[in-house]
């Protein structure tokens, strides 16, 4: 009787439509992956995405029953095992290689396959940095320049480690959750001004002297893909053409006569999975991700409204962040719009790692939900 009250208190405490949204996300990522033909080593997408997801969801459930304050009062343990991770891989990490030029450094190995760290370190750094702007707001420094620049300098650390590994797509998620949470803590305006302004001089700079040929690239042929067909231009090509021959309602699930079934669209598992949603539920199915994914930003910000501190109203942001980047860049490069880098769909796309750490994410969020009356029954450690 006590064990049934303890769950039902729980669920009353907890954000349902938030739970109902992530489910039906979870559900319908299941359902495409279950439509892709297996790896060329036999492995089902299918069953490491359940996989992924049953972890996951058993995580966020355990970060839901620590008060989020309380987390965040070991961010010096959560920065050192971050740290210590992306280090570890930068020495010991597997790379992944191709004839393009990509030479990503960013996997370690574990039993039965591979571990992407970075993924688990951007749930950390939503806690860390939190913790540095409640801090800030706190003492009301952030409006103080110098405090600026070591928030700054914070944010550069996970950008600049992951950009070492050779990984750029994941370094431009951390800076645009960075920029996310120092809007959503209130950093005056002119800070981001600031940064564009900076970021518009260097992009020249970077361009002769940081990226890679590979990486140029991929910015000047992603509008024009068709100049080269069988190469650079081919993924976004397959791509549009599987997307575009679903038409408004699909050719149907689990049909074996489809460009998905063939394998035509390179990476269509994971980058690319919008392409297998365009092809086998078309427009409708293109635009139920794009209304699931919406919901679920839309209820972060509520819950980020409706927390008590700077601290939990930041975690929110972080994770606002994460998934709004991840999305928009995705179904840009998905769509022609932008060029390919890497990012993956958050939620939809196959991937262990990136998929469970996703709902830890999710966790944190559920976190500030429920604990957001009990303002006053946790102390905040500096």
């Amino acid at each position: 009787m006590q064990r049934l009250n303890s769950l039902l208190d729980y669920i009353k405490r907890a954000d349902k439509l938030l739970w109902l949204i992530m489910l039906s996300i979870s559900a319908y990522s299941l359902l495409l992956l279950k439509t892709v033909p297996p790896s060329p080593s036999g492995r089902s997408y299918f069953t490491v995405q359940l996989i992924a997801i049953v972890v996951g969801y058993f995580g966020a459930i355990l970060f839901t029953l620590i008060d989020y304050r309380e987390i965040s009062n070991y961010w010096y343990i959560v920065a050192g095992f971050c740290l210590f991770l992306i280090v570890y891989t930068q020495i010991f990490g597997q790379a992944v290689t191709s004839s393009g030029g990509i030479n990503a450094k960013a996997w370690i190995k574990l039993p039965g396959g591979t571990f992407q760290p970075s993924e688990l370190v951007k749930i950390g750094f939503i806690i860390t940095f939190s913790k540095h702007l409640s801090e800030l707001k706190e003492r009301d420094l952030l409006k103080s320049f110098p405090q600026i620049m070591l928030l700054a300098c914070h944010a550069m650390i996970p950008v600049g480690l992951v950009h070492l590994q050779g990984d750029d797509g994941t370094a431009v998620i951390f800076f645009c959750m960075f920029l996310a949470m120092a809007f959503g803590a209130g950093i005056q305006l002119r800070y981001f001004g600031a940064v564009f302004a900076a970021l518009a001089v260097a992009f020249p700079i970077a361009w002769k002297y940081v990226l890679k040929d590979y990486q140029k690239d991929r910015f000047t042929i992603f509008r024009h893909p068709e100049t080269e067909p069988l190469g650079r231009g081919m993924q976004q090509i397959q791509g549009r053409l599987s997307i575009g021959s679903g038409q408004i309602r699909g050719r149907g699930l689990f049909n074996s006569d489809t460009r998905v079934s063939k394998g035509l669209v390179p990476v269509q598992q994971s980058d690319f999975i919008f392409s297998v949603a365009g092809e086998l539920l078309g427009f409708v199915g293109c635009m139920l991700i794009i209304l699931l994914l919406l919901l679920l930003l839309f209820r972060t910000l509520r819950v980020a409204r409706k927390s008590q501190d700077c601290l939990g109203n930041s975690i929110c942001f972080g994770f606002f962040g994460m998934i709004a980047a991840q999305a928009l860049f995705n179904l840009g490069m998905c769509l022609n719009l932008l060029p390919v880098m890497g990012v993956t769909l958050p939620f939809f796309s196959a991937g262990g790692s990136s998929a469970a750490c996703l709902y830890l994410g999710f966790g944190l969020v559920q976190n500030v939900y429920m604990h957001r009356t009990n303002f006053d029954k946790v102390s905040l450690h500096r």
